[in-house]
């Protein structure tokens, strides 16, 4: 089945012709689905029957906003709410009309056969609202504007209210008579209706953090307000000269647990960032010092155990220990001298030995030469 249309809703049977025998039921609902703005208008064609009947789906069935009885070739039904109609023309149609949609309007519709609210037609109905954002600092202002056709509505009065709950308590109004509903006096606040562009303009001075909220242009009409756009309006606290939060102040506010403002956790967090570098750089360059200085230390060691290896190379063996030097070719040829250092000696009598490794010693001596040392007395120091 292709090209499905409202009328196509209903049972279907699939079966076996030549016995009527039912295989399987099959049951069918085409629906219209339907997008819409706040405010916009909502028209739909109904099938034409004697009573009929707009109603809104529900759990407990289906709630009637407008019926009409066709006694005459041309009527009209007006709901009690005043929003919803339907009308019927000669051509056989009948129209359901809804006015000033909101969002709260959204739902699933029937257009029904009354008596019995027999489903003819469905409609799905979604309705959105236009939306918009400001931020500002306190005592500041901010400047709103809101629009509207001028065909429809250029001649309702307009309102600006804060929501409150449930509730919108109207601030300031074009209207010269006491709006409907809650009201709140409001200093700083003006509102201009502009009928020839169709735009409201709200203007709020000498802001304060607990402005912040939600706010409705409305229409304002006897049986209530019927918004326009939502406006969501963000004051933060200004920031002193320093750049750094006054809380002296705002003590009392601390103490009952006021949050700050995102404006004002925002710079804090800017500052604590910027002081948190400075000390992480402060911290490099101190190891990079302590390192340098490290390296230096580290050099001027090693200097000096160089220049204590010089000494103690250049000197002889210590008595009582066996004296060492290395040969080359060149002296393989003559004897071979060993130097002695000796610092202290205890006894003049003692003998004094030196013996070569064989390493040190040339592999075909040609003489051999030996010397014997005797002290008169112990040497203080020096080298023989």
């Amino acid at each position: 089945m292709t090209g499905l249309k409202a009328e196509d809703s209903g049972t279907y049977l699939c079966a076996v012709n030549k016995y009527r025998n039912v295989l399987k039921k099959v049951s069918l609902n085409v629906f219209t689905e339907v997008l819409r703005w706040e405010l916009d208008t909502l028209s739909v064609q109904c099938p034409f029957r004697n009573a009929m009947a707009w109603c809104r789906s529900e759990q407990r069935g289906c709630t009637v906003l407008a019926e009409i009885q066709i006694p005459s070739k041309r009527s009209a039904a007006e709901s009690l709410q005043g929003r919803a109609s339907i009308t019927y023309y000669t051509q056989g149609a009948l129209t359901v009309t809804m006015r000033k949609l909101q969002t709260r309007d959204s739902g699933v519709y029937w257009c029904a056969e009354d008596p019995g609210l027999t489903r003819i037609k469905e409609v799905v109905l979604s309705v959105f609202k236009r939306t918009q954002q400001h931020s500002a600092e306190e005592s500041g202002s901010v400047s709103v504007q809101c629009h509207y056709k001028i065909s429809d509505y250029g001649a309702v009065s307009k309102a600006w209210c804060k929501e409150e709950g449930e509730k919108c308590n109207v601030l300031v109004s074009t209207s010269p008579e006491p709006p409907a509903g809650h009201s709140t006096a409001r200093e700083g606040v003006r509102i201009h209706d502009d009928a020839q562009q169709g735009i409201v303009t709200v203007t709020m001075e000498q802001l304060q953090v607990q402005d912040s909220g939600v706010y409705w242009c409305a229409l304002q009409e006897s049986s209530g307000l019927s918004r326009m756009e939502e406006v969501t309006l963000n004051v933060s606290r200004a920031l002193p000269p320093g750049g750094f939060p006054d809380t002296e102040g705002n003590s009392e506010e601390i103490l009952l647990g006021d949050s700050p403002e995102p404006s004002s956790n925002g710079n804090t967090f800017i500052v604590l960032s910027v002081v948190l570098l400075i000390l992480l750089l402060l911290a490099l360059i101190t190891c990079a010092a302590l390192a340098v200085r490290h390296y230096r230390l580290l050099g001027r060691t090693g200097n000096r155990e160089a220049e204590d290896t010089s000494d103690r190379a250049e000197g002889a063996a210590q008595p009582g220990s066996t004296g060492r030097r290395e040969s080359s070719q060149a002296d393989s040829k003559g004897p071979a001298y060993i130097n002695l250092d000796v610092q202290s000696h205890p006894s003049p009598e003692d003998p004094l030995y030196c013996n070569v490794e064989p390493s040190q010693a040339p592999r075909n001596p040609q003489h051999v030469e030996y010397a014997v040392i005797a002290f008169s007395q112990s040497p203080r120091s020096g080298r023989e």
